[in-house]
């Protein structure tokens, strides 16, 4: 077993796509093609997941309480979002889905920078660079990934919902 080197955000976002579309039954070569992630790098974060305890190495299923509790108590420390330049994107955090549902701002809008964007608001780096490319193809998984910024930047209220709805979503087949 290699050396656990801390986690990387990366991780984070393959820990949510394993979360939505799988229930430990996949491979490698199916994450890295939805997520246009190299399959080194989606073996090297299942590596440190397991080493983390968020994934079992045999199942290859994600610990979804322990996951849970990572994303709520300590993601905004590990990988904090800082709001950047305005630009044109793909909203996120309070401004993309689920939460724009519930949540409307006319000043502090979030995106994730990107020409194809539709909406204009400060930067916010995604939790991977190709995160971006392929939120259209995988709308569950935008929105997972939406709620996941809302805990890395958000206000109370937004925090209090993104958990809220992550609770249902993450642990809903008793975790």
């Amino acid at each position: 077993m290699k050396n656990h080197k801390g986690m990387k955000p990366q991780d984070v976002a393959i820990l949510l796509f394993i979360c939505q579309y799988f229930d430990g039954v996949y491979k490698v070569s199916e994450i890295a093609d939805a997520l246009k992630i190299s399959q080194s790098e989606i073996s090297e974060s299942i590596n440190r997941s397991n080493i983390a305890k968020l994934i079992e190495a045999k199942s290859k299923a994600v610990f979804r309480h322990g996951f849970y509790e990572f994303l709520v108590y300590g993601l905004k420390f590990v990988f904090p979002a800082i709001p950047g330049h305005i630009v044109r994107g793909v909203p996120t955090a309070h401004s993309g889905p689920p939460l724009n549902k519930f949540i409307t701002s006319d000043s502090d809008q979030f995106v994730w920078s990107c020409s194809k964007g539709s909406m204009r608001g400060m930067s916010i780096e995604p939790l991977y660079r190709t995160m971006p490319l392929v939120y259209e193809q995988f709308p569950e998984y935008y929105e997972l990934l939406c709620l996941v910024d809302a805990l890395r930047i958000g206000r109370s209220r937004e925090v209090v919902l993104a958990r809220e709805i992550l609770s249902e979503r993450l642990l809903k087949n008793g975790g």
